[in-house]
């Protein structure tokens, strides 16, 4: 017999528990970047795996000497970049447990519990951020993933099913899909991975100041493509987009689309646009009723996706995608060999409970769901709730010292809890914001966030926006109190005049 027993698993299991527990106690004084060079960790480890068991002392010491210091740490309070890519403790012991069941989730059959548990905890979110009755979600991995699967139904919507038949190869006419320009570009690999090809994507102008998606130049877009003998075959709006975190316009995008001509017209292509609703940061705030009106207009949409896993603060991985029409979506992810059917399949049919391996791309799942339910068991949504408004109310305390002083400008809608600034040396930007020396701007914006991460103090994240480096503030740690953002406020005039 070969392997770990209950009972050393038991001992070394105590163990890691202490070692995470002491390791998120510290994480505060750790650099906040990743203080490893390019290929430094493979140098550090054996060349071939081990032929004998190690202790897991040595693991757990290497765990320490060679992982850590190549982690940028992300639980940190003064870790800002990106967004919050959260793991609260309470998720992550329903993470041990999912692990330690080790249960396979194919069929319901193959564990009940898998399944139904899902169906719960995403009608208690469902119900939770305003969806509409009758939506109905799924766990995937990540929003790209459910970007993808909705894409796919929006492609089989639009061709009454091809796949059944001579797929893309086989329609008269190219199908397109529109987003923003400013949208996750996991938008863009789902419209290319789902066969829509490049060409058939359109980048939608948006609105200058908001960064929100138009909806006039999305009509002019679809009135274009329509005229050229293209079909408009799917609307992915984002609701908090990755530069800025911009809203689009959800409820006036449906009704550009209620508008769409040819849509009385007899035959394949006469449906309307398939809307997918991107919010895998922002979903998190629908859990605030006074954040509801982001998503006015959700009626008139097919599909949602959120990611737990960033703000909200549920452990990797665990995103959301909601659809109205469940039982379409089945219908285009469906697979059922003979060795999957059991004697069980007509009774959940009439109880209504999902195969959900009819609902996304692989077969086998993990019980994510587990994560979810200790998560909101033991946290509890208020104090998810209070953590989330404290997280916006600092997002505007900072823009607000950022617009009071001299040099310093905010530069687009603080929507939610991103702020996105850039401090300005004299000659490089008019006071009106013009431009006037763009790559000196560039090289003063690069030069100080760089000094800000390299200084292990704090971790920040450069983006372009309209052609120009900025640096985006994505608040939201779990940690992260009023006081680390004031601190990082200091931290970054200190650079800015070090680096002038």
């Amino acid at each position: 017999m070969s392997g770990m027993t209950p009972e050393e698993f038991r001992t070394a299991g105590h163990a890691l528990i202490d070692w995470i527990a002491d390791h998120r106690e510290r994480i505060p004084d750790l650099p906040v970047r990743a203080t490893v060079a390019p290929g430094e960790i493979v140098a550090a480890l054996p060349p071939a795996a081990p032929e004998q068991p190690e202790s897991f002392a040595a693991v757990l010491a290497d765990l320490e000497r060679v992982v850590v210091p190549g982690i940028t740490q992300t639980q940190h309070p003064r870790f800002y970049g990106w967004f919050p890519s959260n793991a609260a403790l309470a998720s992550v012991l329903g993470d041990i447990a999912s692990s330690g069941l080790g249960a396979l989730g194919i069929t319901w059959q193959s564990a009940p519990a898998l399944t139904e548990v899902e169906v719960v905890v995403t009608e208690w979110l469902r119900a939770e951020t305003g969806l509409p009755q009758g939506w109905r979600g799924a766990i995937h991995d990540t929003a790209s993933t459910a970007c993808l699967v909705a894409l796919l139904a929006a492609r089989e919507r639009a061709t009454d099913n091809s796949e059944f038949g001579g797929g893309l190869q086989s329609e008269p006419a190219p199908l397109v899909v529109y987003t923003s320009p400013h949208a996750h570009s996991s938008v863009a690999k789902a419209a290319l991975l789902a066969g829509f090809g490049a060409d058939n994507l359109r980048r939608v102008e948006v609105d200058p100041t908001t960064y929100a998606l138009d909806p006039a130049a999305l009509a002019t877009a679809i009135e274009a493509d329509v005229a050229a003998g293209r079909r408009p075959a799917a609307v992915v709006v984002a609701i908090g987009t990755t530069g800025t975190t911009a809203i689009d316009p959800l409820a006036e995008v449906v009704r550009v689309l209620d508008r769409v001509p040819g849509r009385a017209a007899a035959g394949t292509g006469a449906v309307r646009p398939w809307v997918h609703v991107d919010a895998a940061m922002a979903g998190s705030a629908l859990l605030l009723p006074e954040r509801r009106w982001m998503i006015e207009g959700i009626h008139g949409a097919d599909s949602l996706s959120w990611n737990p896993h960033k703000w909200m603060g549920t452990i990797l991985d665990c995103s959301l995608l909601y659809v109205a029409d469940a039982e379409q979506l089945a219908q285009v992810m469906s697979t059922n060999p003979s060795y999957l059917r059991s004697s069980a399949d007509e009774d959940l049919a009439r109880a209504g409970v999902p195969q959900y391996k009819d609902w996304g791309i692989p077969l086998g799942r993990r019980f994510r769901a587990l994560k979810l339910w200790f998560h909101l068991r033991l946290d509890g949504l208020e104090a998810i709730r209070a953590r989330l408004r404290r997280d916006l109310e600092t997002a505007n305390w900072l823009a607000d010292q950022v617009r009071r002083t001299p040099g310093w400008r905010v530069l687009a809608p603080v929507s939610l809890q991103t702020v996105c600034l850039r401090h300005e040396p004299p000659g490089t930007v008019t006071a009106e914001g013009d431009v006037l020396d763009g790559p000196a701007l560039d090289a003063h914006t690069l030069a100080w966030a760089e000094a800000v991460n390299g200084s292990g103090l704090a971790f920040v994240s450069p983006a372009l926006l309209d052609g120009t480096w900025m640096v985006r503030i994505s608040i939201g740690a779990e940690a992260t109190e009023r006081t680390d953002v004031a601190a990082l406020w200091d931290l970054l005039q200190r650079v800015v005049k070090n680096n002038l």
